[in-house]
C-alpha cells in the first residue's frame, strides 16, 4: 500500500484541478493512502474529494517563506512515513517541507532552485499538456512517459445533509430554481464582469422566477453589495456572509451559475452545474471550466488575453463590450434553462 502526500496549490481553482491526479493515482495503485498538505483557505476543497484520506493544514500565509518554520513542519511529517510526495506549486519554498520530512521520492516540475529539494524532477512539455489539469495529472506517470488520455474532468462530492442544512440556513428551498452569481475574482479587477451588468442580469433572472444568490469571499462583499443595491434587493447577497463550504453547497444546488474566471467557476464545473463563464483578460485555453455543461463567453479582442490584473489600455473593452444581452442569449440557448423557463422573454 502506497502512502502519498500532495503539496497543494494555493489557489482554489488550481486545487479543484488537482482531483484528476488523485483519481489517476487510485487507478495506478492498489488502495493508496493520499494525504494533502494544504493552506487553510483551500483545505475545504480537498475535503470534498473522496480520494483524500486526510487534509493536513499548513500554517503559512500566502507567499510566506519562513525557512525555520518549514523545517519544523517537515520534521513533524516524518513520522507519517510517506513513500512519495507530489509537489504541485512551482516555488522552492513549497518543496522545503517534503524535503525536511525526508520523503524518499519527491516529484514535481523543474522550478526555481528545486534541484536537491526534489529528486524526481520533471520537465514541463507545454505542447503535450496545454491545460493545467493535464500538467497536474501527468505527474502520476513514470518519468519519461507521456500523459495517458483521456483525463477525467474534476469532480467534487458534497454530503447532501450538509447541502440541505446550508440551504435551510439561508432560507433557500431546494425545490425552487436557484441562479448563482460569482462576481469576484481574486486575481484582480480585469477578470470581473461589471457590477451593473450583473445587476441587470439579476432583474432578468428574477423576472423568470429564479431565486438569485450572489456568492464570494469577504473581499467580494463590496462588489456583491453593489450588485444587490443596483438590482433593488432582488438578489440574496452572501459575499462575506457565508463560509467557503457554504458557498460550495449553494453552487452545488444551483440550476445555473454565471461566473467570472475564478475559483468558484471551477467549483461549479466540478459539480457539473450549467455554467456561463465570462472571460476577458484571461484565457480558457489554459484553465477552462471543465464540464460539458459549461459555456465560455469571450469576445476574443485583439488586446486580450493580456493576463493583467488591471486593463493596461484603460478601456476594459474585453468585459465592457460583453453585454448582458449576450449572456441572456447564451442562457436561453441552454437546454436546462429552456426546460425551466416560465416567463417567455
Amino acid at each position: 500500500m502506497s502512502k502519498l502526500l500532495i503539496t497543494a496549490p494555493s489557489w482554489i481553482g488550481d486545487a479543484v484541478m488537482t482531483q484528476p491526479l488523485l483519481a489517476r493515482l487510485f487507478e495506478q495503485r492498489p488502495k493508496p493512502v493520499i494525504d494533502v498538505l494544504a493552506a487553510p483557505w483551500v483545505a475545504p476543497i480537498y475535503r470534498l474529494m473522496p480520494e483524500v484520506n486526510e487534509v493536513v493544514t499548513s500554517a503559512f500565509k500566502h507567499g510566506e517563506f519562513n525557512w525555520s518554520a518549514r523545517r519544523v513542519e517537515g520534521k513533524k511529517l516524518r513520522a507519517r512515513g510517506y513513500d512519495q510526495v507530489f509537489v504541485l506549486p512551482n516555488s522552492a519554498k513549497s518543496a522545503l517541507v517534503p524535503f525536511f520530512a525526508g520523503i524518499p521520492k519527491r516529484t514535481g516540475y523543474k522550478g526555481e532552485w528545486r534541484y536537491g529539494l526534489l529528486n524526481d524532477v520533471r520537465r514541463l512539455d507545454v505542447l503535450s499538456t496545454p491545460l493545467m489539469v493535464d500538467r497536474y495529472t501527468a505527474l502520476a506517470e513514470p518519468r519519461g512517459k507521456m500523459l495517458r488520455r483521456p483525463v477525467t474532468n474534476p469532480k467534487l462530492v458534497v454530503p447532501e445533509t450538509q447541502r440541505f442544512a446550508t440551504l435551510e440556513k439561508f432560507g433557500l428551498d431546494s425545490a425552487e430554481k436557484i441562479a448563482v452569481l460569482c462576481p469576484g475574482a481574486e486575481y484582480g479587477p480585469a477578470k470581473r464582469w461589471p457590477e451593473k451588468y450583473y445587476a441587470m442580469l439579476v432583474e432578468w433572472l428574477a423576472e423568470r422566477s429564479y431565486k438569485v444568490c450572489i456568492v464570494g469571499s469577504n473581499k467580494d462583499a463590496v462588489v456583491g453589495n453593489a450588485i444587490a443595491a443596483m438590482s433593488n434587493g432582488r438578489a440574496l447577497q452572501l459575499c462575506g456572509k457565508s463560509e467557503l463550504p457554504e458557498a460550495i453547497h449553494i453552487i452545488a444546488s444551483a440550476n445555473v451559475v454565471i461566473t467570472n474566471d475564478s475559483g468558484l467557476m471551477h467549483i461549479a464545473a466540478a459539480f457539473d452545474r450549467p455554467t456561463i463563464a465570462l472571460f476577458g483578460s484571461s484565457s480558457p485555453q489554459f484553465t477552462p471550466p471543465l464540464s460539458d455543461r459549461a459555456q465560455v463567453l469571450q469576445l476574443n479582442l485583439q488586446c486580450s488575453p493580456c493576463f493583467k490584473r488591471e486593463c493596461p489600455l484603460g478601456h476594459f473593452n474585453c468585459m465592457n463590450e460583453l453585454k448582458p444581452e449576450l449572456v441572456q442569449r447564451a442562457l436561453q440557448e441552454q437546454p436546462h434553462f429552456k426546460s425551466m423557463i416560465r416567463v417567455q422573454p
